[in-house]
């Protein structure tokens, strides 16, 4: 007789049968006439799939979670798997890589020439996921650690490699909400330059749609919404732009800071929060000014050798722009005709 025991027998040092279920095919009703039943006030002391949950389970668990990240992610022990990403290498393990749809196809349509997998990683065309970002991500598979790590600085390096790996939603609405609330009079101006990268046509008349190609996925279309409530709404609150306009001496007024950071805006959603009824900085004239004054600063900035001209106008005596009496416009400058002598 072999020593060496049936494979057929076992999985992982498990009985092929499934969850605690008898090899007499379906567990049928018991010889008492009782039946499991969801609605049996006693159901609940019956162990599920043939198992009872020990109370030491979670902490159990938590430590495995924990020697995991510890042994397999920081130091790599046992690996099977070598990922090159940036200049960095990794030595990970396939079970734990295939929580990720992007790494798990990535591994299967790789081809191997050795003992130990390797995978290679291109971020050339993702400049928004940083080697910071994707390492947060990584560790992410391992253990639910990896969200400590999680700043405003790096959140949005982070929600893109979420983004791109996948699988792992917790993590990716950890990492929005930490760019939703790093937006500030500190940081729109960073804000602004991601928005202007994301290519995004329209015509002026909504909050433009981003193209689904887009890391950043639904994400992006819910932080330009932020970045634009920011603008419209939070950013004329906290610089009281409606206040009495304060000494000269004592610096910039909070309507002059606007100004500078309109003068960025992309053009788009410069129009769109100047003709949005929620953008309150005082009467129709007031934001008509305001507009004008900004549109000055843009053209020695944001909109300078762009070969189009912005305008604003004020409907006078009632609206014609669509509920609003400010209406902003863009048009591209005539190139000039030069007459040839014959």
């Amino acid at each position: 007789m072999s020593s060496i025991p049936s494979s057929s027998a076992s999985i992982n040092g498990h009985a092929t049968l499934s969850n605690g279920t008898s090899t007499h095919g379906e567990v049928g009703p018991s010889a008492d006439g009782y039946e499991p039943s969801g609605n049996s006030p006693s159901s609940s002391t019956y162990p599920t799939n043939g198992f009872i949950q020990p109370p030491y389970q979670n902490a159990h668990n938590e430590e495995i979670v924990n020697h995991l990240y510890h042994a397999g992610f920081q130091t790599g022990n046992y690996a099977d798997t070598v990922l090159h990403v940036h200049q960095n290498v990794y030595r990970l393990h396939a079970i734990i890589l295939s929580r990720s749809p992007f790494l798990a196809h990535l591994m299967s349509t790789s081809p191997q020439t050795s003992g130990q997998r390797i995978i290679y990683v291109h971020l050339d065309q993702e400049p928004e996921v940083t080697q910071e970002g994707f390492a947060i991500a990584l560790g992410y598979l391992y253990s639910a650690v990896s969200l400590r790590l999680i700043r405003p600085d790096n959140a949005r390096a982070v929600l893109a490699a979420g983004c791109l790996l996948g699988g792992m939603d917790d993590l990716c609405q950890y990492a929005y909400e930490a760019c939703r609330q790093s937006i500030s009079v500190d940081t729109i101006g960073g804000w602004l330059e991601f928005i202007d990268a994301i290519p995004a046509p329209g015509d002026g008349t909504s909050t433009p749609n981003l193209p689904p190609t887009s890391v950043f996925g639904l994400y992006a279309q819910r932080l330009r919404d932020d970045v634009f409530h920011f603008l419209v709404v939070t950013l004329p609150e906290v610089l009281e732009v409606q206040n009495a306009p304060q000494d000269a001496s004592a610096g910039p007024s909070g309507r002059d800071v606007l100004l500078q950071v309109y003068s960025r805006v992309p053009f788009e959603m410069f129009k769109t929060a100047v003709e949005s009824p929620t953008f309150q900085i005082g009467s129709d004239q007031a934001r008509f000014k305001f507009a004008k004054e900004a549109i000055e600063l843009r053209k020695r900035g944001i909109a300078r050798g762009l070969g189009a001209e912005e305008t604003v106008v004020l409907a006078f005596g009632g609206s014609n722009f669509g509920g609003s009496a400010v209406h902003v416009t863009r048009k591209m400058r005539k190139r000039p005709l030069w007459k040839v002598n014959s």
